[in-house]
């Protein structure tokens, strides 16, 4: 379902940069491409941009055997877009990713995420794929870079936390490259970082899954605790608490622990309901 390629945007400076919106429009032709590059494509018949812009990355993405569809929540971004990508007609959809029911686009599909995303959502968006993870196998993009760090960073790191935990979890991810502010329109004030997500072949856990997602943002929210003081709001019995694992710091434990840990507490969470 190969896509010709698009005519060309006419200038980079057409589009306004709004910065209530985090826009920083990259301009860089090779690093477009290098992040159209990072999905395999397989596994899938479609891929989602998020926040095209004037659509520098857009148009590697329409060279990719893939169906593009683009969501932008910036009514002049989509002007631009519907007057210089008419192979897109009909897949811009005029949305706010992170409140949109992508059901209505996708039905039960399988597809891919990219985009060069705004730094001030990022997290958001990351947290959205995890919800739709049975539908997103591949996920790839741009982000604030030690955002991008801290979502590959293992255990035993001051990075590490509840978004490295929640991720890694069902996905293997991969920081890949670092993007300098001179390439973006305006330049941000930090560097980006580029990172890939693969889905799991077994990605289901083990465990009650919205009781380890209850587990890690709990033992994270007071980090600089031991998961004994940390998870008292669970209300876990007193002989359940001397376990070894609760001595732990939640940075010290992998998701695989985080996974026995939740299977520890999850007799207990059970009854206390």
């Amino acid at each position: 379902m190969k896509n010709n390629r698009p005519p060309r945007q006419e200038s980079n400076t057409d589009v306004r940069a709004k910065k209530h919106l985090g826009q920083h429009f990259l301009t860089d032709e090779n690093i477009a491409r290098k992040i159209a590059d990072t999905l395999d494509y397989s596994g899938y018949e479609k891929t989602l941009e998020i926040g095209p812009g004037m659509g520098v990355l857009t148009k590697y993405l329409l060279e990719k055997d893939t169906e593009v569809h683009v969501i932008e929540i910036d009514s002049e971004s989509v002007e631009y877009l519907e007057s210089h990508y008419l192979h897109l007609r009909g897949r811009i959809h005029e949305k706010d990713f992170l409140k949109h029911d992508l059901g209505s686009i996708f039905r039960e599909e399988q597809f891919a995420v990219i985009g060069n995303f705004p730094y001030n959502i990022s997290t958001q968006i990351v947290f959205k794929v995890l919800q739709m993870r049975d539908q997103i196998p591949e996920f790839s993009g741009m982000f604030q870079k030690e955002v991008a760090k801290r979502i590959c960073e293992k255990e035993g790191s001051k990075a590490y936390g509840i978004l490295s935990v929640l991720v890694q979890a069902f996905y293997e991810a991969e920081y890949l490259f670092t993007v300098p502010p001179t390439v973006f329109n305006p330049p941000p004030k930090v560097d980006s970082g580029v990172l890939r997500l693969k889905r799991k072949e077994n990605y289901s856990l083990p465990c009650n899954e919205k009781l380890f997602f209850t587990v890690v943002k709990t033992s994270f929210n007071q980090r600089r605790k031991t998961l004994r003081n940390s998870l008292k709001s669970l209300n876990l019995p007193d002989n359940l608490r001397e376990d070894t694992i609760f001595g732990s710091r939640p940075e010290q434990l992998g998701f695989q622990q985080f996974i026995e840990l939740t299977q520890k507490i999850e007799p207990y969470a059970v009854s206390n309901k």
